[in-house]
Order: structure tokens, then C-alpha cells, then sequence
């Protein structure tokens, strides 16, 4: 069993629950739109604190973090490589990923 000391407290981003909406994800328990309990989602809100967060500031206003995330997340997709991927970074990843995939012939209309 797992017990989560954080939940219902944790903020949670009006944005991030709306694009669940907008893409019909099923949030998981607990309240709409926590992502405490998704395992993806938390093993990414690990890394992002970890790696960012406590090891990069501290912040001298919303400016520099807004700045500082979206470096991280350019670094993340485009450079950081990870071991579940063969060591290579998302971008990398899915692009061979998706190059395997068949091709879905669209139907032509009658």
C-alpha cells in the first residue's frame, strides 16, 4: 500500500488540468488533474526537481525561473540522455520510434 503524505495539498496548475481535458486523459485518483499518483508523471516531477529546482537556484524572481525551465526542458528533450532509450535524448528516441511504425494510409473518399 502506498500512502501519499502530499496529497491534496500539492498545487496543481489550472493549464495542466485543462490539457488533460482538451486531450481526454483520464486523470488518475484522487483529485482531477494530481499527478502524484501517475508513475510518469511523478518520475518526471522527481528529475525536474532534482535537477533543476533545488540544484539550480536559488531564484531571484519569476523571470529567471520561467527562463531556467524552459532551458531545462530544451536540455531534457534535446541533450539529456537517458539509459531507457539506448542513451539517447527523447527527441532522438521517438523519432526512431515513430520511423517504425507503419504507414496509415489515409482512405480516399469515393
Amino acid at each position: 500500500m502506498r500512502l501519499n503524505s502530499d496529497r491534496g495539498v500539492q498545487y496543481r496548475a489550472i493549464r495542466y488540468t485543462e490539457r488533460l481535458a482538451e486531450s481526454e486523459a483520464v486523470a488518475s485518483v484522487c483529485a482531477k488533474g494530481d499527478s502524484y499518483d501517475n508513475a510518469i508523471a511523478e518520475a518526471l516531477n522527481s528529475l525536474f526537481k532534482a535537477e533543476l529546482i533545488r540544484n539550480k537556484g536559488p531564484w531571484t524572481g519569476i523571470n529567471n525561473l520561467e527562463i531556467a525551465v524552459a532551458e531545462y526542458i530544451g536540455w531534457y528533450n534535446h541533450r539529456r540522455l537517458h539509459s531507457e532509450t539506448g542513451y539517447r535524448p527523447p527527441v532522438e528516441a521517438e523519432t526512431i520510434y515513430y520511423s517504425k511504425l507503419p504507414t496509415i494510409k489515409m482512405m480516399e473518399r469515393v
